[in-house]
Parts: structure tokens; sequence; C-alpha cells
């Protein structure tokens, strides 16, 4: 049998294939649409994207390409048929508009990539950038977060940063040589970005922030299904994660610190159902009148719904998962080796 990383892309089952296109989205999507999975899915295909690791570039583009063919296809047989839309449009508007028209949907549906170049770090996408023609920059760039772009415009030198600019500002209609440029530029750039993108979080790395911006049941559910299949893998992903109830291993300066940006309204849905240690652990570390005041909230609030409690549990984790990255706090988390004295 051939190594994962080996594999074909007609060797692909549809698991796998499901699990590279998840492991290409951004984070925050990929986790929408693993909660419209049943639990036996979800389960499946997190095994599959922890084991679905350095595969080769082109199998991965051909997954996505599938994927695009078929979401592109559906649109069109909607409408009757790409040859259908253009004889209406001729109709409509003559020939030589209908041509601008089907252009323009030529242009939409074949530059590929750009989902995946606006996870690009902006000095790498710089680095490509650089090399073509500023007309080619200039619609590239237009198609990107404009914070992105500013970055990426902010690497240039001087000239190709003036030049580029101004191609942005008079961008017009798109010539079929141009398009064609693009198509391998962005080709090109997207191929190598995904590889390097898998290559730092595929694996558990990818299945751990998933499960992070997956509910707390779902995310046990699934890390004890796994557990059951593998316990190394399971141990890995958990060593990577983090979830509400971890709070009891942050310090309690860290708490402190987490507790200025956290939301009055949010930290009281988030107790509402937490564990009891994790109760006491935040309110150690908060005045007794503000302590009094959150229990009094939980007190009269009533019924909650599970789902705004959990979501009021995630926000309060992406705000501690933000302030590690800025290094303003420190988080144990399990399995974490790192001693303090």
């Amino acid at each position: 049998m051939a190594k994962k990383k080996d594999l074909k892309y007609d060797e692909l089952t549809g698991k796998q294939k499901a699990a590279v296109l998840l492991m290409s989205m951004d984070v925050d999507v990929a986790a929408k649409i693993f909660q419209e999975f049943d639990m036996k899915e979800v389960e499946q295909i997190a095994v599959e994207i922890t084991n679905l690791k350095e595969l080769n570039p082109s199998v991965i583009e051909s997954v996505i390409e599938e994927f695009y063919q078929l979401m592109t296809a559906s649109n069109y047989l909607i409408e009757g048929g790409l040859e259908y839309a253009q004889m209406l449009l001729e109709r409509s508007y003559g020939p030589e508009k209908a041509r601008d028209i089907i252009e323009k949907i030529r242009v939409l549906t074949s530059v590929r990539g750009f989902t995946v170049l606006k996870k690009a770090d902006p000095q790498q996408l710089a680095n490509f950038l650089s090399k073509e023609h500023p007309q080619t920059i200039a619609l590239i760039l237009s198609h990107l977060p404009a914070d992105q772009s500013a970055e990426v415009l902010g690497e240039f030198d001087e000239q190709l940063r003036s030049d580029t600019v101004f191609r942005i500002a008079t961008l017009g209609k798109v010539s079929p040589s141009i398009v064609s440029e693009i198509e391998a530029v962005v080709d090109e750039i997207a191929e190598t970005t995904l590889s390097q993108d898998l290559a730092k979080t595929g694996g558990t790395h990818m299945v751990a922030s998933i499960l992070n911006k997956s509910n707390n049941q779902v995310a046990k559910m699934i890390l004890e299904n796994i557990e059951e299949q593998d316990y190394a893998m399971a141990t890995e992903i958990k060593r990577l994660m983090f979830l509400f109830e971890d709070i009891i291993l942050i310090d309690d300066r860290s708490i402190q610190r987490i507790l200025r940006d956290v939301e009055k309204s949010d930290l009281a849905l988030a107790l509402k159902a937490s564990d009891q240690k994790v109760q006491e652990k935040i309110f150690k570390n908060m005045s007794q009148r503000a302590s009094e005041v959150i229990k009094e909230e939980i007190e009269f609030m009533g019924p909650v719904k599970l789902k705004e409690v959990e979501s009021a549990q995630m926000r309060i984790v992406d705000i501690i998962k933000d302030l590690e990255d800025k290094e303003e706090i420190v988080v144990g988390g399990r399995g974490n080796e790192d001693v303090f004295v």
C-alpha cells in the first residue's frame, strides 16, 4: 500500500478529497463546514486530515480543481448551460456585448487560487509578485483584502509601488493575454503557498485548529473517538489545543490580564454551565464586588441555550489565543513541557 504522502490524485477516496479540501481552506470556514457533517463523518475526516501530510502540490491542486469544476458546472446547469447563457446574452445585448460579458465570466471562473493567496504571508507574496509585470500585480492585489494588499505594497521598492498603485486605480478591461499570464502567476503562487501552508498547518495542527473553533461538546466527542483509534494522535491534538476548561491551567496573573478584555456578559454566559473548578479559578482572580456581580447575573439569567454558552466560551478562548500570540500571557495547556521557576 502506498504511503500517504505518495498518494496519487486518482487513488484518493472521497473522504480524503474532503480532508484535502478542508485543509486548503481558512480554519474558520473549515470549522463551519465541519458543523454541517454528522458526527461519524466528522470523525472520519478528522482522522484523514491528521494522516494526510506532505501531499504533492499537484494532488492538492487537482482536488481543488475538481471541486471548482463541480461548483461551476452546477451554476451553469441551473441557468441552462454556458452556451444557453451566451445565446440569451447575444439576443439581449448583441454579439459584441455578449462576448464582453462571457469574457468577464471566463476571467472570474478561470483565475484560480485567490482564496489561497489571501492566507499567504505578505512578504512571501511580495517576493513572488516583484518579478511580474505591474499590470499583473495590480489585478492580483485588487482581488485581495485591502490590508493584505497594503502590506504587500509596503514590501516593494518605491518605483514598483507607485506604478502598481497607479495601475490599480486605472484598472479597466483586461485583455485575454493578460488573463492567461495572471492564471499562470496565480497558479504558481497558490501551489507554492498551499504546499508550504500544509507543511506548517496540516495534520494534527489543522485538526487542533478546527476543533478549537468547534463547540466543546463536539470537540470532546471527536477527541474521544480519535483516542480509541490512535491514542498518540489524540494526545498530540490535545497538546496543540486549548479548550475553555483549560483555563484552570493558566497562572493567576495571566487570568487577570485575560479578564480585562472579556465582556462581562460573555463571562457570565460562559460560566453558566462551566465546571466548578473553572468558576473558582475565575472568581479568585476578580475583586469581591466584580465576582458578586457576575454570580448575580448568572443566578438571574434563567435558562439559556447551550449554543449561546459555548459561543461565549469560544469568544473567550479566542481572546486567550490572541493574547498568547502577542506574548502578553503564558498558557501552559495540555501536555506543555515548559517549566517555570
